[in-house]
């Protein structure tokens, strides 16, 4: 059992030799008495599309501005490119950071506004000519370079502000919800440009966003966080379709969550009078257990299953959701309620609010989080 005394940073090797290009290494910051960032460790490799996800006030925002250096953490050390940074100024660091509301200059030209970063620099002007014209090409917006910010839509808006940002050519970049203020299809173009223009360039993202389906789109892998704590680090498949912790089942998407005991070796877990079977490991498994099951795992029908790899359950449907291509159904069985959700098909169009239904799904679709 590792000793909890024993800090990480002792158990592993100098961050010279680390794969990533940033490195969190045991970071806290506290404000006051509240701890924002709680001892987290995190590698981002380079050029990944990394995804900072959580509810507002989990510390997602503290441990950006921690990596651009505008925030210094009370303990832990931060890297990039092997080397440390957590004592050097945010403008002598090699990563830039895109935020919400753009900050881009409203006195200032399109031109002006990109060129900023590279004039103080002191380049040659035909040479910020030169990166100005590419950067703006890249971004979709030759043309643009007279027009003042408030000339340009949100969406014009935000790739100037990106475009700033990647002109420079920082090693890293970091987003801070950068399409927030967008409405929802342009927010959804935005996130395939965004995902897009990181590919092309290669450039290691860092991004911060509270919506999942966003990170789950975009993202190489994603650390899902609360209360200051990383609840669970993967791909978006991984925190999908295997999560760790009752905190992301119920976080991630639409999750149906029984609590219970297991009982014997027939590895059943008995919760609200119903029998779930679980692929469990025989070694080591605990005693009370979450189960999970995706809603669109779940198949409604009129009779019992005969399938013994089935669980099932037998209710009425309270409320059916109309969202295009798919359907979804409030299923109430005693005093629970589980959602289904199934593509828009003719099948599903003979369901009827206050029916007797049977929902079932495959015993190999149960998802055990662990002790509750």
């Amino acid at each position: 059992m590792k000793d909890e005394n024993i800090s990480s940073s002792s158990l592993i090797p100098h961050p010279s030799s680390f794969p990533f290009i940033v490195w969190l290494d045991n970071i806290t910051k506290r404000f006051g008495n509240v701890v924002a960032v709680d001892n987290i460790s995190i590698g981002i490799s380079s050029g990944e599309f990394f995804s900072i996800l959580g509810p507002s006030g989990c510390g997602k925002t503290t441990l950006l501005r921690l990596i651009a250096g505008l925030e210094t953490p009370d303990a832990g050390d931060i890297y990039l490119k092997g080397k440390p940074i957590t004592s050097i100024p945010p403008y002598q660091r090699d990563v830039n950071m895109v935020f919400q509301n753009y900050a881009l200059f409203p006195h200032r030209n399109i031109y002006e506004n990109i060129s900023f970063g590279l004039k103080l620099k002191k380049m040659k002007k035909s040479k910020i000519d030169s990166k100005v014209s590419d950067i703006l090409d890249m971004v979709d917006l030759r043309g643009m370079e007279s027009r003042k910010p408030k000339q340009l839509s949100g969406g014009q808006q935000q790739r100037i502000a990106l475009a700033r940002a990647l002109v420079n050519e920082p090693s890293v970049l970091l987003l801070d919800e950068p399409l927030g203020a967008l409405d929802l299809k342009l927010r959804k173009q935005m996130q395939l440009e965004l995902k897009n223009l990181q590919k092309k360039l290669g450039i290691t993202f860092i991004y911060v966003t509270h919506d999942q389906e966003e990170a789950l789109t975009m993202s190489d892998r994603i650390a899902i966080m609360n209360g200051g704590k990383l609840e669970q680090l993967g791909t978006p498949s991984q925190v999908y379709e295997e999560p760790e912790t009752e905190f992301v089942a119920s976080f991630i998407g639409i999750s149906n969550l029984f609590s219970g005991e297991l009982t014997g070796e027939s590895l059943l877990i008995t919760t609200d009078g119903l029998k779930i079977k679980l692929l469990v490991n025989g070694e080591d498994r605990p005693t009370k257990t979450i189960a999970m099951v995706r809603p669109e795992k779940i198949t409604l029908a009129l009779d019992q299953p005969e399938d013994s790899n089935c669980n099932f359950l037998c209710g009425e449907i309270e409320d059916i959701v109309y969202l295009g291509t798919i359907v979804q159904f409030i299923v109430k069985s005693n005093d629970r309620k589980i959602v289904v959700v199934d593509k828009n098909s003719d099948r599903n169009r003979k369901l009827y609010v206050n029916q007797k239904v049977f929902a079932s799904w495959d015993i190999s679709s149960t998802v055990t989080i662990g002790e509750k």
